[in-house]
C-alpha cells in the first residue's frame, strides 16, 4: 500500500495540522504495517501557481513546446503521477481567509489534469482516481462547523470535497480541529476530538466528522 503524506501549513513547528497529519500517518501504519510512505512539503516544495505554460500541454498542444513550457509540465506530470500512485493520501489543509492555502491550491492545479484524474464525456464528468482514501487534517481558528452562518464561509472542506469527488475520490475522511485559536481549553478540546477522529480513520472505521 503506498500512502502520500502532504503537508501545506506555512507555520512550520507551530502547525496543527502538520501535527494531525503525521499522527494520522503513524495511525495509519500502525493499522497497515505493509504501508509505504512518500512525503510532499507544499511549502518547502511549493509547485508554482498554474500559468499557461503550465496550460499549453492540456490543451492538446504536444509539439514546438518552449523550455519553460516543459518544464511546467515536467512539474505537473510529477505531481499528478505521484497522486495517482498513492492508495491513500494524507492532506494537511488549515484554514487560511475562509479557504486553504495557496500551495495546496497550486498543487490542485497541477494534478486537474483532462485525461489523468477526470475526463468528459457524453454523459458529463468522469473522475478517473478512484478507488482511494483520502484524509484531510482540517484545522480552523475559530468554529465554523456548528452554525448556518460559519458553514457559509467555509470554503476549505467544501471546497476539497467537492474537488476531490470531482476527481473520482468518494472515500474522503475530515479529520477536524476548530476553534484552535480560541484559548488553551478550546484548543485542547479541539485536539481530543481530532485524535479520535483519526483513531476511527486510521482503522478504516466510518467517520463520525462530516464536511461542513
Amino acid at each position: 500500500m503506498q500512502l502520500l503524506h502532504i503537508d501545506s501549513a506555512i507555520t512550520g513547528n507551530q502547525s496543527v495540522s502538520r501535527q494531525l497529519t503525521a499522527q494520522i500517518v503513524e495511525a495509519w501504519k500502525a493499522s497497515h504495517p505493509n504501508t509505504q510512505v512518500s512525503y510532499l512539503d507544499l511549502v518547502t516544495n511549493a509547485p508554482a501557481h498554474f500559468t499557461m505554460d503550465a496550460m499549453a500541454p492540456r490543451t492538446g498542444q504536444t509539439e514546438g513546446l518552449s523550455e519553460s513550457q516543459q518544464r511546467e509540465n515536467a512539474v505537473s506530470e510529477q505531481l499528478v503521477s505521484q497522486f495517482l500512485a498513492a492508495d491513500v493520501v494524507v492532506i494537511g489543509a488549515p484554514f487560511y481567509n475562509f479557504g486553504i492555502p495557496t500551495q495546496l491550491k497550486a498543487w490542485i492545479d497541477r494534478i486537474a489534469q483532462p485525461g489523468r484524474t477526470f475526463q468528459y464525456t457524453a454523459n458529463g464528468p468522469e473522475g478517473l482516481a478512484k478507488g482511494k482514501t483520502v484524509i484531510i487534517a482540517s484545522t480552523r481558528g475559530g468554529v465554523y462547523s456548528t452554525s448556518e452562518g460559519g458553514r457559509a464561509m467555509e470554503h476549505q472542506e467544501s471546497y476539497l470535497q467537492t474537488v476531490l469527488g470531482f476527481f473520482g475520490v468518494t472515500d474522503v475522511r475530515f479529520v477536524r480541529a476548530e476553534g484552535v485559536a480560541m484559548g488553551g481549553d478550546a484548543k485542547a478540546l479541539a485536539l481530543d476530538s481530532a485524535s479520535r477522529d483519526i483513531t476511527a480513520a486510521a482503522a478504516n472505521q466510518p467517520q463520525a466528522t462530516q464536511a461542513a
